[in-house]
């Protein structure tokens, strides 16, 4: 089987256990254990701040009023968020350039160092700062080590791969909820830094480059660089964009709204705090677990029928909950299972199948751009959802409306063309 050589052949992965540089199951492995904790230590960083926020900008910003502390802790969550976007699109043009694995090991060392940096901050505009480069590292993160995974390994497993290197991120978001328990100085938390910084100097040195992008980088493709927004590729572009930004709308529609609505349904105060607390345990679980089977099902349907059916299943199980329920029983709660689950296996395969869509020359590029413009209609949209929840009659209805998102990415995955997204020789 063949790789890809021709910088402008359909934008099929072609790879095979003797194709690649990284040949042998153990160095398979090890690329993977060190993409796998790269992502999981990059969850945890930037929940940390999140659960540390209240003490860390009290003890930043000493006696001040609520009303300061509010505006200074949204500062820092929306710093970060930007920087995470910003380095979402760069790090793709720069994995592009320099190669994947040089992009895992950068991005890795880069927001590895500022979580570390971020415990010895003295104000809040430097934690912000910090932040924000943290999470410019973060954005690379999610793209550097999705590309090094899909070229490198073989396509009878990639697919399983991708799917439980993409459930590394909320098991971060796991870790940095228990880290809270156990460490109460909130500076201690973020030397956890010093862990990936490790891994990002070991990456340096045992990670090689996929076959495929070498082939690619031997080359003069300076011309080919440039064609990233050119009109063979804009409709692609704007398709992959539209799959990804629709599952990721109505995702955190969902996620971060459900509390609320539950707290709004349920009369009694303690009850609703028991099943708010109950409701995210759930939506974090469930959603994990459908990111770790996510590539067996990739491999038994194939990734758009997988797709189309996750955006049909979320619409309708986000109807189901939303608009159907009056009160939270135990049926509820298996609503909400199912549909987190469903939203699980949306985040594995969204893993193998955008990259997919793109040509070696400009794969991470391109990913990089429709990861990020996803994360920036969704960061729009979810903000307009609470504004709009009165107008709208409620948390429910709000959220069931926007569910309609599904649709609009449940025909854009049908019109993709089948030969695009084909990772078989």
């Amino acid at each position: 089987m063949k790789g890809l050589i021709d910088v402008n052949a359909p934008a099929v992965i072609k790879t095979s256990e003797h194709q690649i540089s990284l040949s042998t199951k153990g160095n398979l492995i090890k690329a993977f254990i060190i993409c796998f904790i790269s992502i999981m230590f990059s969850g945890i960083s930037t929940m940390l701040m999140s659960v540390y926020l209240p003490v860390a900008v009290k003890d930043l910003l000493g006696s001040v009023t609520g009303e300061r502390m509010n505006t200074i802790s949204a500062y820092i969550n929306s710093i970060f968020i930007f920087g995470s976007m910003f380095g979402g699109f760069i790090w793709g043009v720069i994995c592009d350039r320099i190669g994947r694995s040089k992009a895992v090991a950068f991005s890795t060392g880069l927001y590895a160092m500022f979580t570390l940096l971020t415990a010895f901050s003295s104000s809040w505009l430097l934690t912000g700062i910090f932040r924000f480069v943290t999470g410019f590292g973060i954005g690379g993160i999610l793209v550097t080590t999705n590309i090094l995974i899909a070229e490198i390994w073989p396509e009878k497993n990639r697919a399983i791969a991708l799917g439980i290197a993409s459930a590394a991120m909320p098991v971060g978001f796991i870790i940095a909820g228990i880290l809270n328990n156990i460490i109460p100085e909130w500076r201690h938390a973020f030397y956890t830094g010093i862990i990936p910084l490790i891994t990002a100097i070991i990456a340096m040195f045992i990670l090689a480059e996929p076959d495929s992008w070498k082939r690619v980088s031997q080359t003069d493709k300076k011309a080919d660089r440039i064609e990233l927004f050119s009109a063979t590729n804009r409709n692609t572009l704007v398709t992959g964009s539209v799959i990804f930004g629709a599952m990721l709308i109505g995702l955190w529609a969902v996620f971060s709204w459900a509390p609320t609505w539950v707290q709004s349904i349920t009369p009694d105060s303690n009850k609703a705090n028991d099943l708010r607390g109950i409701t995210l345990m759930i939506l974090a679980v469930s959603g994990l677990a459908g990111s770790i089977v996510s590539g067996w099902i990739v491999n038994s349907i194939g990734m758009r029928k997988t797709m189309m059916m996750c955006f049909i299943v979320c619409f309708i199980m986000t109807g189901i909950v939303f608009k159907l329920n009056h009160s939270i029983t135990n049926a509820t709660l298996i609503e909400m299972v199912v549909l987190a689950f469903f939203f699980g296996i949306s985040q594995g395969a969204l893993s193998v199948y955008i990259p997919a869509l793109f040509p070696t020359i400009l794969r991470a590029s391109a990913t990089g751009f429709c990861f990020n413009i996803g994360r920036l209609f969704t960061a729009t949209v979810v903000f307009f959802i609470g504004a709009l929840v009165t107008f709208l009659g409620g948390y429910g209805n709000a959220v069931f409306i926007f569910s309609f998102i599904f649709l609009i990415g449940l025909i854009a995955t049908y019109l993709v063309p089948a030969k695009l997204i084909k990772m078989d020789a």
